[in-house]
């Protein structure tokens, strides 16, 4: 049984070299490379350093006891108990809950957080957000309407940090000798 008709116009057509038919010669070999480049050098666009990260999803009707961890974006939809460490950005919807650490580029909060947040770069705290825990960040945003429970330090980066740690360690350790702490 054949899906092709038999008495096709094409089958008469010649062939356009003289050569033996493809199945007489070996096995064929397909070749991708362009016969001309289409574009001049100067105008070809030069292909991205890296692709997009993907966001994985944690559906509104599922709850997830674990640990998440890798290079792409994460959002929160439904509950999660467990660290998340990410290299992207976490989202945690409206309605959903995250309870556990977080360590990731971007952390975006509509939902509930309770744990804390190291070592971002921006943090935004949507109106209906709810945060029960320490936030360390580069840039916090709150939104009129969010709560907000716990130790925040935002604007800092981590040699200016760790040089104002030494100094008030300092500064403690001379009061403590009784020395006089001029500034």
């Amino acid at each position: 049984m054949s899906i092709f008709p038999q008495g096709s116009a094409k089958k008469d057509l010649p062939f356009k070299d003289s050569a033996a038919p493809a199945r007489d010669q070996g096995p064929a070999v397909a070749s991708f490379e362009p016969a001309e480049a289409p574009f001049p050098a100067t105008q070809r666009q030069a292909a991205p350093a890296a692709p997009q990260a993907r966001e994985s999803v944690i559906a509104s009707d599922l709850t997830i006891e674990g640990k998440i961890s890798g290079s792409g974006h994460v959002r929160i939809a439904g509950k999660f108990k467990g660290d998340v460490n990410v290299e992207g950005d976490l989202t945690i919807d409206g309605g959903a809950r995250l309870n556990g650490g977080v360590r990731a580029k971007r952390v975006t909060v509509a939902g509930e957080l309770e744990g804390n947040i190291e070592s971002a770069e921006r943090v935004d705290l949507q109106p209906s957000a709810v945060l029960v825990g320490d936030v360390k960040a580069g840039t916090l945003t709150v939104a009129a309407g969010s709560r907000i429970r716990g130790h925040v330090e935002c604007g800092w980066d981590d040699a200016a940090a760790a040089k104002g740690k030494d100094d008030k360690a300092q500064k403690d350790s001379k009061d403590k000798a009784g020395l006089d702490v001029v500034q």
